[in-house]
C-alpha cells in the first residue's frame, strides 16, 4: 500500500492563560499538522509546533520543507515499510527536526492506524493513561502562589515553576509556591537558560538552605554553556535536567561525556520524531541519566505522541506533558483528553484523531 499525499495545515488557537517563561510570552499555540494519506484513504497525524525562541522552527519553514521536499520523497512509496519511511525522512535534510518529527509522527500514526491498533500498542506498550506535570507560568510571587493552589485544586501534584526572570527573587518565589501546596506536592524548576552558572548555584544552594524540596532543575544556564552546567551540576545536591542543551544523539553523548547533567528532557519537536527520541531515551539509560518526555508549547497531536511515547517507553519521573492542557479549545476533533493530572490516551486506531481542518480552526476562531 502507498503513500498517496501528503498535506499540512497552519492551526492557531488560543490558550486560556498566557505562558510566560524566560524565553518567552505567548497566548496562542502556532503550528503546522501534518497529514500523511495511503492509498486507501487512511491517514497519519504530525505535529510542527513554531517555537522561534527554541527550536528556531517556523510554520512557513517546516511547511517549506514538507511540502517541497519530504513530501515528494515519501509519495508513491510502500507505506507499511516504517522504518525505511522514516530513515528517509532523517537523511533528508539537515537540521528541520520539527518538520521531520511531524512527518515521522503521521507516518507511525498511520502504521498504527493501518493495523486497527492505538500508537502507544505500535510503539510496544498497553497503557493509555500517563501522568503529567502542570507549568506555573513566570510571574511574582503572590500571582504564582495563586495558581499553585488553583493547580493543586484541579488534581496536579507536579508542578514546574518558570523561574530565571529574575535571580534575585526566584528563591521567594519558590517559598510562595512551596507554601501554597504544602509538602505533598512536588515541584520542580526550569529556568530556560535564564541564570549564569553563578546565579544558579546561589538561587539552587538558598532552595536547598530554606528547606522547599525542589525535584530538580531544568536547563539552569545558556544551552551551549555546557561548562557551565556542568559546573552547577558539580555543586549543588539538586538533580540538574538538560533540555535546551540536548536536541540530538552528539548533543546527549557530549553531555554525558562531561557530566553535565544527571536527566535529560526528550522532545519529539527537538529531535526529529518518535524513533529519534526512543534511542536519546535508551542511550540516556544506559548511562544511568534520568529521563522525561517533554512536550513544545503544541497541541493534541504532538502531545498524544509524546505521551504514547512515554506509556510504551516509560521515563524515570513524571513527563511534561500538559501543552495541549493550556489550549482554550482543541484544534482537532478527537485524540487526547486530560483528567486532572492524567493524559487519557483513547482506545482508537492511531493518534484517535478524526479530523484537522483549518475550516474547524475559522469556525472555532
Amino acid at each position: 500500500m502507498t503513500i498517496a499525499a501528503v498535506r499540512t495545515y497552519r492551526l492557531s488557537a488560543p490558550l486560556h492563560t498566557p505562558f510566560v517563561t524566560a524565553l518567552r510570552s505567548t497566548t496562542t499555540v502556532e503550528t503546522l499538522i501534518v497529514e500523511v494519506v495511503d492509498s486507501d484513504g487512511r491517514s497519519g497525524f504530525g505535529e510542527a509546533p513554531q517555537v522561534w525562541q527554541v527550536t528556531g522552527a517556523s510554520i512557513g519553514g517546516a511547511e517549506a520543507c514538507v511540502r517541497e521536499l519530504l513530501a515528494p520523497l515519501l509519495t508513491g512509496r510502500d507505506a507499511d515499510d516504517l522504518q525505511a519511511r522514516c530513515a528517509q525522512v532523517r537523511g533528508a535534510v539537515v537540521g528541520n527536526e520539527s518538520a521531520k518529527a511531524a512527518v515521522d509522527v503521521a507516518l507511525h500514526d498511520l502504521a498504527a492506524r493501518r493495523l486497527g491498533i492505538p500508537l502507544v500498542r505500535l510503539l510496544g506498550g498497553t497503557a493509555l493513561r500517563v501522568p503529567t506535570d502542570v507549568t506555573l507560568a513566570a510571574g511574582d510571587a503572590v500571582d504564582l502562589a495563586a495558581a499553585a493552589g488553583r493547580r493543586r485544586a484541579e488534581g496536579f501534584t507536579v508542578l514546574k515553576l518558570k523561574v530565571g526572570t529574575d535571580a534575585s527573587s526566584d528563591l521567594e518565589r519558590v517559598r510562595s509556591v512551596r507554601a501554597a501546596v504544602g509538602p505533598d506536592v512536588r515541584i520542580r524548576l526550569d529556568a530556560n537558560q535564564g541564570w549564569t552558572p553563578r546565579e544558579a548555584v546561589r538561587v539552587i544552594g538558598g532552595i536547598v538552605d530554606a528547606g522547599l524540596d525542589v525535584e530538580l532543575v531544568e536547563q539552569p544556564v545558556h544551552r551551549r554553556d555546557l561548562d557551565g552546567l556542568a559546573w552547577v551540576s558539580d555543586r549543588v545536591e539538586v538533580p540538574i535536567l538538560a533540555d535546551e542543551s540536548v536536541f540530538d544523539v552528539r548533543d546527549l553523548v557530549e553531555v554525558i561525556r562531561r557530566r553535565a547533567a544527571d536527566m535529560v528532557n526528550v522532545k519529539l519537536a527537538k529531535c526529529g520524531g518518535l524513533q529519534a527520541a526512543r534511542t536519546l531515551l535508551d542511550l540516556a539509560a544506559a548511562h544511568g541519566m534520568g529521563t522525561i518526555v517533554g512536550s513544545m508549547m503544541e497541541g493534541p497531536v504532538g502531545v498524544g505522541a509524546a505521551a504514547s511515547l512515554v506509556a510504551a517507553h516509560g521515563t524515570t519521573t513524571t513527563s511534561d506533558l500538559d501543552a495541549a492542557w493550556w489550549l482554550a479549545w482543541s484544534p482537532v476533533t478527537g485524540g487526547i483528553r486530560y483528567e486532572g493530572a492524567t493524559v487519557l490516551l483513547p482506545n482508537a486506531p492511531g493518534l484517535g484523531i478524526a479530523d484537522v481542518s483549518e475550516a474547524k480552526v475559522q469556525r472555532n476562531g
